[in-house]
C-alpha cells in the first residue's frame, strides 16, 4: 500500500500538470470552434479554407483538455494519458510547428505555439520521471 504523503507527493505535480493542460487546451480550442476566421487574422493569415479543417483542430484540443479533467481526477493510475497527450502529442505538436515555421515560412507568432507546446511537454515528462 502506497504512504498517504507518498501518493499525495506523486499525485500534486501531475494533477496541477493536468489542471494547466487542461486550461491551455481549452483556451485553444473553444477559440478555434467558435470563431476559427477571426483567429487566422489576428495571425495575419487569411480565413481557413473549408472553416471546418480549423474547428477539428479545436475539437481536437478539446478532446485533450477533457481528458486532462478526467485524468487529474486520478492522475496516478492515468499516468498513460499524460504520456500521450502531453508529452507525445504536445511533443511532436512543438516539432510541427517549428518545421513549419523552417520549412514553410509560416507566421513567426506560430512559434509561440511551438514554445509552449514544447514547455508543456517538456514540464509533463519531468514530472512524470519524478514521480514514478
Amino acid at each position: 500500500m502506497i504512504e498517504p504523503h507518498t501518493e499525495a507527493r506523486t499525485t500534486r505535480p501531475l494533477r496541477a500538470v493536468a489542471c494547466l493542460s487542461f486550461a491551455y487546451d481549452l483556451l485553444l480550442a473553444l477559440p478555434l470552434v467558435i470563431a476559427p476566421t477571426q483567429v487566422a487574422a489576428s495571425f495575419g493569415l487569411p480565413g481557413p479554407t473549408p472553416v471546418v479543417n480549423a474547428q477539428i483542430n479545436g475539437v481536437f484540443a478539446f478532446a485533450l483538455a477533457v481528458g486532462y479533467l478526467w485524468a487529474a481526477r486520478a492522475p496516478a493510475a492515468r499516468r498513460g494519458y499524460f504520456w500521450v497527450a502531453g508529452v507525445l502529442a504536445k511533443g511532436l505538436g512543438a516539432v510541427v510547428f517549428a518545421l513549419d515555421h523552417l520549412l514553410r515560412h509560416s507566421p513567426t507568432t506560430w512559434l509561440a505555439f511551438a514554445a509552449t507546446d514544447g514547455a508543456l511537454a517538456l514540464v509533463t515528462l519531468v514530472v512524470l520521471l519524478r514521480t514514478r
